[in-house]
């Protein structure tokens, strides 16, 4: 008997997905990324040298490898390319840095050495953990994902990390906790965004999950990207990574995680919760207030990139995984 494999809705086949080796050592020249809303134009960089500014980009993402990692055939290809990792680290929100999507120098003022976490709350075996610790005692994986911004700008990022689940095994909850709240790192000396000088934000970022969807099988605590350690401006060096979310749900540069009894304030929600719910599950039926989210500019790659328009999938193509959690 023959055997066919139907491949799922959002999966190709493996020789149409960017190659490791292509991701690794890309350098070539690519269109800057300027701009905060989704009209963001995308500009040919000039000459034939790299400027400074180019070389300093490079450097920001040059981090050392990630030496073990095992990339997880579940999550290892999508409908689309990889984004070219230039362009991932070019472009991106960081508000405690700025309220633009060019935050990649500043955010390089993040000290990120000698980096700890606390988990703590509602848990049997609380701990402090560094970043060692974490390399060490969970087994990393590769997860290649979808990334939605609620701006209806999307990527396709290869994630390095481990499963949220596997820290709630480690620390086992009470059977009080109902939910998870995530705090960024903040110092207003450091993270000088826009909102710090005016003093009107609810700093520090913190974000929340109801345990049950931060025990999901897509929901990941990543650790790197494209191979190597996370850059400072992708939220280095632990950030949550939610596919079926918008990306303001996972906060970057991770200091604390608290399992709690109630649903905790978070940063978008309280600034302006008609706009940012505390699900915030990629809905292309739920336009935001100000702009429709039944379409997105996809990023992509390649030194000739021009965005493509795509079709916003429900929970951003992971239903299979995740829809059972709203029922």
């Amino acid at each position: 008997m023959t055997l066919i494999r139907i491949p799922k809705s959002w999966q190709i086949f493996k020789q149409e997905i960017t190659s490791e080796t292509a991701y690794f050592n890309r350098r070539r020249f690519i269109k800057t990324l300027v701009g905060a809303s989704i009209g963001a134009s995308l500009l040919p960089l000039a000459g034939c040298q790299k400027s400074a500014s180019e070389t300093a980009l490079d450097s920001s993402l040059d981090l050392p490898k990630i030496k073990s990692f095992t990339p997880n055939p579940n999550f290892s290809s999508l409908d689309r390319p990889i984004t070219d990792r230039t362009l991932a680290g070019r472009y991106n929100n960081f508000y405690e840095f700025g309220g633009g999507k060019n935050i990649w120098l500043k955010a390089q003022k993040l000290p990120a050495e000698n980096w700890k976490v606390e988990v703590t709350g509602l848990v049997k075996n609380p701990r402090t953990y560094d970043i060692d610790d974490l390399k060490r005692e969970f087994a990393l994986e590769e997860r290649i994902y979808r990334f939605r911004c609620v701006e209806a700008w999307s990527m396709v990022v290869p994630w390095i990390g481990f499963p949220m689940k596997a820290l709630i095994e480690k620390v086992e909850p009470t059977s009080s906790a109902k939910y998870v709240r995530f705090t960024s790192f903040y110092d207003p000396e450091i993270t000088t965004g826009p909102g710090i000088v005016f003093g009107k934000l609810p700093w520090p970022y913190q974000e929340g999950l109801r345990i049950e969807e931060m025990a999901n099988e897509l929901a990941f605590f990543a650790l790197g990207n494209y191979g190597r350690d996370l850059p400072k401006q992708q939220g280095a060096p632990l950030r949550m990574v939610l596919p079926w979310k918008y990306g303001f749900k996972g906060a970057k540069s991770i200091v604390k995680i608290e399992f709690l009894a109630s649903q905790p304030a978070t940063y978008w929600n309280t600034i302006n919760s008609q706009e940012y719910g505390f699900e915030a599950n990629v809905n292309p039926d739920k336009p935001h207030p100000r702009w429709s989210q039944a379409k997105e500019k996809f990023i992509g790659e390649g030194p000739d990139f021009k965005w493509e328009i795509k079709e916003t999938m429900p929970y951003n193509g992971y239903g299979e995984y995740v829809a059972s959690l709203y029922v």
